[in-house]
């Protein structure tokens, strides 16, 4: 099934300036009208209304918008429209040449492969938190304001700008995550993620050297960055070829000035450690390994491996 990035990726290169133009007058519309009439997006848009009827015709025909005709003429941006001016952002700033494939599809995320304009390849991260209900979204999401019409586009950008101030921190402070790169609205461009999610592994040969791992970069963002994860399982750890770990997934992250933020901690802290004592078998003591993430310790918590039941 194709997702709204695969959309986007496919019909980009057709587009043309007066499209990205129309777009971008929709987007600004957005902020102000549940639907935006089309004399604002003429008016915005700076093209004649011939023009823009045209354009209107052809971006509904590519699945970038949608029409509305009800008390009046309006359009919104789909996401796949709002991929490609976030594609046109990131392609003119000379972040992105060329995309590849679809590394993975996720209940608030989309994720590709892509190329620099140096060659290099990258991971590119489309948020997606309009995929949950705004009220789940609320909920969970702590950094979301309760607002009575907060649209998907605001969401999905917040977690982005989230998320890539959380990476610029932690990274700069020596934990393992994928290196920052650029953010331009719900997109975030980081460096390839090599691995698959901790929960997809049945043997991870060295369990209790990963554990270690896992709370030695909890430790050094918490220490050296002041930033707790706060949503950590094992969904958001990849596990990468040579055996060392990859922290994901930071827009809920939390700096250590936050009241909830050691208990936040410990919540991340309690996860792995029951999991690893769930699925692999080794057992820290879960005290031990608190102190040890926030300093209080400096030997880290004892592991130890339980012989598994026949």
């Amino acid at each position: 099934m194709s997702s709204p990035a695969d959309v986007a990726v496919s019909v980009f290169r057709e587009l043309e300036p007066e499209d990205i133009r129309v777009l971008t007058a929709i987007e600004l519309g957005m902020a102000r009208h549940e639907y935006v009439p089309d004399r604002f997006i003429t008016a915005f848009s700076g093209l004649n209304l011939d023009e823009v009827s045209y354009r209107l015709r052809r971006l509904h025909k590519f699945g970038l918008i949608r029409r509305w005709s009800e008390l009046y003429v309006g359009y919104i941006l789909r996401a796949a429209g709002y991929d490609c001016l976030a594609i046109n952002a990131l392609v003119k700033a000379d972040v992105i040449q060329a995309f590849g494939e679809r590394l993975g599809v996720g209940k608030e995320a989309d994720v590709y492969t892509a190329l620099t304009s140096g060659g290099e390849e990258v991971a590119v991260k489309f948020h997606r938190l309009g995929r949950m209900s705004f009220r789940k979204t609320r909920v969970k999401r702590g950094y979301v304001e309760d607002r009575m019409h907060i649209s998907w586009l605001y969401q999905s950008r917040l977690a982005a700008e989230r998320e890539y101030r959380a990476l610029k921190l932690v990274y700069e402070a020596g934990v393992s995550v994928p290196k920052p790169i650029a953010q331009n609205r719900h997109v975030v461009v980081m460096g390839m993620i090599h691995g698959d999610e901790l929960v997809e592994y049945v043997d991870v040969g060295d369990p209790a050297s990963v554990l270690l791992d896992i709370l030695d970069n909890v430790r050094k963002a918490y220490l050296k960055a002041g930033v707790v994860h706060s949503d950590l399982s094992e969904y958001n750890v990849i596990l990468k070829p040579d055996g060392t770990v990859l922290i994901i997934d930071w827009p809920q992250y939390v700096t250590r000035r936050h009241p909830n933020a050691e208990d936040l901690l410990a919540r991340d802290v309690r996860n792995v450690v029951k999991y690893f004592r769930r699925k692999f078998h080794v057992e820290a003591d879960f005290e031990e390994a608190l102190e040890y993430v926030k300093g209080l310790r400096d030997e880290p918590p004892t592991v130890v491996e339980r012989r598994r039941a026949d």
